[in-house]
């Protein structure tokens, strides 16, 4: 028996019913106008994707037959791309409640927060993300939970905790010495350090983050102060690619992004006052930039009535237009980049919106586009799963309306959503 599911434009609003997406493996058929091949840069018209226990097994063209039993998924005139990779989001944060208002939560509030965070993620047309950072190994959690079909959500890199040095900014700040607060990732030394890199390892970490520089949200760093010695970070990078782990490191200030290249870092997150040095070893070194510059907007436009620092305040206005400049030159630079947007500072669900900075800053459409199919998979390792509609990967696309290599915001506004053959229902 063949089923066949035309899905209205109101229809198609995703909110997502994790149980039909993850809980039947099968058969499922895609079918719309045209997809956006991201290796060329060419739209193939008339696109039938074959997708079996949520892998793609065939991409045809419309009217090949379809397989007994399949599921029929007709997207009409839409266009189709991969489902979207964002290299650095932070799912445990609502970026509503700045400051100290996070104190006022038990510590599992946040895992719950995760929970909508990831579903929204995934409504926006996000199907794998990189989590750099959370407290109480919480993105190992919904990952599991995601996998095993209990809640909604993307395909998580998880991160867990961040390591950083005593007093950094991956080591919080702004309580008195009387309140201590564990903190599993604060290492300092390259022994201790080591030692952290396998205790993450050894609870869900698949990627480790560290902080390399101080951080705007974070109270009394400076965004330039360089945290870890080159000796450190050398001992974190190396014993993580020891153990198959890639290593993305939090880092504004040149010389701290600089040490980090120096040690084999394979991302650098912000990368705000990156200088021609940090891009000639970039290049020479191949690493990639995740560079968040859609995230300022908001910081400056809310930030206040969230509760933030005004010492975080006051570093989003030094840095924030310096950080979008610094993009513009490393893309013409030739040094490869990443969509990451830091996601949580700013809300889940708006990650999208980052195109439009991204292309105002100097790239083309299709170059931001990769930067969140092709290049991300590349970076994260993970090419063969992810970031094409290609033969062997996950069946995880997004369907707009309009023609996103003439504007990027039709992004922002997915009309349909599959991840691993099965859309998304209302």
């Amino acid at each position: 028996m063949r089923t066949r599911m035309r899905v209205p434009a109101l229809a198609l609003v995703v909110v997502g019913v994790c149980v039909s997406m993850v809980a039947h493996a099968g058969t499922s058929v895609v079918s719309a106008a045209r997809l956006l091949d991201v290796r060329s840069g060419r739209y193939v018209q008339q696109p039938q994707i074959e997708i079996v226990d949520g892998r793609i097994s065939r991409i045809g063209r419309a009217g090949d037959p379809l397989p007994a039993g399949a599921e029929h998924i007709d997207l009409g005139a839409r266009t189709l791309l991969p489902g979207l990779i964002d290299m650095h989001v932070h799912l445990t944060i609502d970026p509503t409640l700045g400051g100290y208002q996070g104190l006022e939560y038990t510590d599992n509030f946040w895992t719950v927060v995760g929970v909508v965070n990831a579903r929204r993620t995934l409504r926006a047309g996000f199907t794998t993300v990189r989590n750099l950072g959370s407290a109480g190994f919480d993105d190992v959690a919904l990952k599991q939970a995601i996998e095993a079909g209990y809640i909604d959500g993307p395909r998580i890199v998880p991160g867990t905790f961040a390591i950083g040095a005593t007093g950094g900014h991956c080591d919080g700040g702004g309580l008195p010495p009387a309140v201590t607060v564990p903190n599993p990732g604060a290492a300092d030394g390259p022994d201790a350090i080591r030692a952290t890199v396998r205790k993450l390892r050894k609870f869900g970490a698949e990627v480790i983050k560290f902080c390399g520089t101080g951080g705007v949200m974070s109270k009394g760093t400076t965004l330039g102060e360089q945290q870890y010695s080159q000796e450190e970070m050398q001992a974190l990078v190396e014993e993580a690619h020891r153990l198959g782990m890639k290593v993305a490191v939090h880092a504004h200030g040149s010389s701290g992004i600089n040490a980090a290249i120096r040690a084999g870092t394979d991302t650098i997150e912000h990368a705000s006052l990156a200088d021609a040095e940090s891009f000639k070893l970039a290049r020479a070194q191949g690493t990639w930039f995740s560079m968040d510059i859609y995230g300022s907007d908001y910081i400056l436009a809310e930030g206040e009535n969230n509760g933030l620092f005004a010492e975080s305040l006051q570093k989003e206005r030094q840095v924030g237009r310096k950080q979008r400049e610094t993009f513009r030159d490393a893309h013409a630079a030739g040094v490869r980049m990443v969509f990451g947007s830091d996601a949580g500072v700013y809300p889940h669900g708006d990650n999208a919106r980052q195109f439009g900075k991204m292309v105002e800053w100097g790239m083309t459409p299709l170059q931001a586009i990769r930067a969140a199919t092709l290049d991300a998979a590349e970076a994260l390792g993970r090419q063969t799963d992810v970031g094409a509609l290609e033969v062997g990967r996950f069946g995880d696309m997004l369907a707009v309306d309009g023609d996103p290599l003439q504007d990027v915001a039709v992004l922002t506004r997915p009309a349909a959503v599959v991840k691993g053959g099965r859309l998304l229902q209302p």
